[in-house]
C-alpha cells in the first residue's frame, strides 16, 4: 500500500469531480473581466449620446470592436459557468437538465447575436 498525501486523497473528490477546474476558470475569467469591463465602459460611455454615424465610427475601429467582442465572449462564458454551477447546486432531475440546456443555449445565442451585430458594424 502506497503512501497518500492529503492533497492526493483530495484530488477529484468533489461532488462533480471537476470543482478545481471550474473554480480556476471562474477566477481567471473574473480577473479578465475586471480588466476588460472598465475599458469597455470608457469606450461605450464616450459613444453614449452621439449620433448613429459617430457610434458606428467608434465601434468600427479595431480596438473597440475587439474589446467589445472579448467582453461579449468572456462575459457570457463566465455567466454560463456561474449559472450552471448555481443550477447544479439548487435543482435536481429533469428540471436541472432543462435549466442547464436553456442557460447554455441562451448564452450562445446572445453571444452569436452580439458578435453578428458587431460584425455588421465593423464591415
Amino acid at each position: 500500500m502506497g503512501f497518500l498525501t492529503d492533497r492526493k486523497r483530495a484530488v477529484g473528490k468533489g461532488a462533480s469531480h471537476t470543482g478545481t477546474e471550474h473554480h480556476w476558470y471562474m477566477q481567471v475569467s473574473a480577473v479578465g473581466l475586471a480588466l476588460l469591463i472598465p475599458t469597455f465602459v470608457f469606450y461605450f460611455g464616450s459613444a453614449l449620446g452621439s449620433t448613429h454615424e459617430e457610434v458606428l465610427a467608434t465601434f468600427s475601429r479595431p480596438f473597440p470592436a475587439i474589446l467589445t467582442a472579448l467582453v461579449l465572449v468572456v462575459g457570457l462564458q463566465h455567466f454560463r459557468k456561474g449559472a450552471q454551477m448555481m443550477i447544479e447546486d439548487y435543482l435536481r432531475g429533469s428540471a436541472r437538465k432543462a435549466a442547464i440546456i436553456f442557460t447554455i443555449c441562451l448564452s450562445y445565442t446572445l453571444m452569436g447575436a452580439g458578435l453578428f451585430s458587431l460584425a455588421k458594424i465593423a464591415l
